[in-house]
């Protein structure tokens, strides 16, 4: 099978030529109190999950399906190599996207990813009582509220990174 980003008279891999996507704004550079402001929150986000007890495979399962969800190249490509750090399965990453029919995700993991589907699709969800019951079921209230940190605040990174394309992902290998 030939790879769709192989030209078919190609004879060696580098013949490849990838598709550069262009920058909008220069975000960091045009609104770096704003951005530090973020990072700061970003560093918060993780001191909760972490002072909670959220795994940190889970803390990048939940910033990869947002990440998914709002259509962030960079993070989808940085939480897929994050999970992977912190021990998650490549088979479980790439299941994420289809989590709802996967066996491979406990009722805790579920529960946090419906969660960041209700909070990431706020406008469409108004985040059911139904779902938060569902994370109070398998998380403490304190466990949620990190989680609740998590999720947006990758959503406040997702929003910054796909209006201004900012940030570029690598391609590795």
């Amino acid at each position: 099978m030939t790879d769709i980003a192989t030209p078919t008279n190609a004879t060696a891999p580098s013949a490849v030529a990838y598709v550069g996507i262009p920058q909008r704004v220069d975000f960091d550079a045009l609104a770096p109190a704003f951005s530090r402001a973020v990072s700061d929150l970003n560093e918060a986000a993780i001191g909760e999950a972490d002072r909670a007890g959220i795994d940190p495979g889970l803390r990048e399962l939940i910033r990869l399906r947002a990440s998914q969800l709002n259509g962030c190249a960079y993070c989808v490509d940085l939480h897929t190599r994050d999970a992977e750090k912190h021990g998650v399965s490549l088979q479980r990453i790439h299941a994420v996207v289809i989590w709802h029919d996967s066996p491979f995700f406990t009722a805790a993991e579920r529960a946090a990813l419906q969660l960041t589907e209700a909070v990431t699709r706020l406008s469409e969800t108004h985040v059911p009582d139904a779902v938060v019951a569902d994370a109070l079921a398998e998380f403490d209230e304190a466990q949620v509220a990190a989680l609740i940190a998590l999720i947006v605040t990758i959503n406040v990174w997702n929003g910054i990174g796909v209006t201004a394309r900012c940030w570029t992902p690598r391609l590795r290998g």
